[in-house]
């Protein structure tokens, strides 16, 4: 039997820095980087070490000799298990100058690109409440806190209903009040979980497949539209209805009502036949006068507030004057294409989501944007010669693609016909800084603006321009 490696213990280090995924860094006597996961730069602290590897440990700060100036009171009552927020317990300024600080890093060591001067990152308003879009999991088997579990009582309640325990795939965090969406978001959840224990509705078991309620999504819009949908695991019409009814009942604000029955083994909604109960199957998002009618199944910033500030700085840096042809990649349902339409020539959006696409047109039609075109298909294989022959040679390319970034087919395509300006939004300035290294022999880097859509996070985005040289 193989023995249990001991952990090694490091004392009064101090947290030198924020670094990717929310983690924050320190330094080993060794050397060697420390990643930690409960500690604010400033702090010095004592670490067991979990994960060992080659160049770095993985550690968690058991002992604080001194607190960081940098650390706030989080708001959450759920911030120490949630994991959501990690840097609910960092001041606002601090999180911003950690977040602009990643971006440039990125830019500099990956890409080994030459920036101009960087303008400031630009942050929310609304550091809470601010996102337009959550999912709630249903759970009969809760997970609990250590408190609960050394205290010996039995736990006859175990239902829940909040959030995936990370790195427990079958553990729900039971959530009272989250502060990520505004109100009635947390009312509506709460209503559903006490009417379902009420009424014996059966909680989802992921590991024996069992159980009526599974997750729920709330979307709030810019508008106050309201759409929930629930999902459950099997049919149970009487069950279904009542708690529906009763949802409606309680909240006649609601705009739509949808549900799913869903079977399968995971809880992705996009091949699913999602049924309206009551209202419209779908919301409406507005952002300067435009309308965008969306559904279970769409893409939206889940940041309406800051996606409008970040569709004014791509539309500011792609410096249309009315006479351009523009290319819009990964369009999603065509937001930022619609955005800009009316200072261009033409946009012609491309999208490897089909259901995205059908959205686009469909808004695109409802706002009277005529010059418009939108193509669903993968990026490297519909972005090709006969494509730029149709539409004629863009003056400017729009791309915002996941996290990933650019297939290399695709930026080689680009160098090769060489717009005269590239505007690339980016949600990885590490894989954006990989992509714009393959550029720089062809293209300088005029501007890069770091914007911040999710406050108490540490995921940012980046808009940078370029300029064919």
């Amino acid at each position: 039997m193989a023995r249990k490696k001991t952990p090694t213990i490091f004392e009064n280090i101090e947290v030198i820095d924020a670094g990717a995924r929310g983690k924050t860094v320190a330094k080993a006597p060794d050397g060697r980087v420390i990643f930690l996961t409960n500690t604010v730069p400033g702090d010095v602290v004592d670490i067991r070490t979990g994960k060992k590897r080659k160049a770095y440990y993985e550690g968690t700060a058991i002992k604080f000799h001194k607190y960081s100036d940098k650390r706030v009171e989080p708001v959450c009552e759920h911030f120490e298990h949630c994991g959501g927020c990690k840097w609910q317990n960092m001041g606002y300024n601090h999180q911003l100058a950690y977040k602009e600080n990643e971006v440039k890093n990125n830019l500099i060591r990956i890409g080994h690109l030459d920036l101009p001067e960087i303008t400031p990152i630009l942050g929310c308003k609304n550091i809470y409440f601010y996102r337009n879009k959550m999912e709630f999991s249903f759970s009969n088997s809760r997970w609990l806190t250590l408190e609960e579990i050394n205290s010996g009582e039995e736990i006859d309640n175990r239902n829940a209903c909040g959030f995936h325990i990370s790195g427990m795939w079958d553990k729900i965090l039971d959530v009272q009040k989250c502060h990520l969406q505004e109100d009635p978001s947390n009312d509506i959840r709460n209503f559903i979980k006490d009417y379902g224990i009420e009424n014996g509705l059966e909680f989802f078991n992921p590991r024996e497949m069992s159980g009526l309620l599974r997750t729920i999504m709330l979307r709030i819009s810019s508008t106050g539209e309201i759409m929930v949908v629930i999902q459950f695991f099997k049919e149970d019409k009487v069950k279904l209805e009542g708690l529906l009814n009763a949802l409606s009942e309680k909240f006649p604000q609601i705009t739509s009502l949808q549900y799913v029955i869903n079977g399968k083994g995971n809880d992705t909604l996009y091949d699913q036949n999602i049924i309206l109960f009551k209202g419209r199957d779908h919301i409406f998002e507005e952002m300067e006068g435009l309308k965008f009618k969306i559904g279970p199944k769409s893409f939206y910033q889940t940041n309406s507030e800051q996606a409008y500030e970040l569709y004014k700085i791509t539309r500011d840096f792609a410096g249309l004057t009315g006479n351009e042809t523009v290319y819009d990649f990964y369009t999603g349902t065509g937001t930022i294409a619609q955005f800009v339409a009316k200072k261009a020539k033409k946009v012609i959006g491309v999208e490897s989501v089909p259901e995205a696409i059908e959205d686009a047109k469909l808004n695109a039609q409802f706002n009277n944007i005529e010059n418009v075109e939108f193509y669903a298909g993968d990026m490297k294989d519909v972005f090709n010669d006969n494509f730029i022959k149709t539409h004629g040679k863009p003056d400017v390319i729009i791309t915002d693609p996941p996290r990933d970034g650019m297939h290399k087919n695709v930026v080689a395509k680009i160098l090769e016909i060489a717009p005269k300006r590239i505007v690339y939004v980016s949600c990885n300035s590490a894989t954006q800084a990989r992509d714009l290294s393959l550029m720089k022999e062809q293209y300088t880097i005029i501007k890069t603006q770091a914007v911040d859509m999710f406050p108490q996070t540490h995921h940012v985005e980046n808009v940078v321009l370029l300029e064919l040289k």
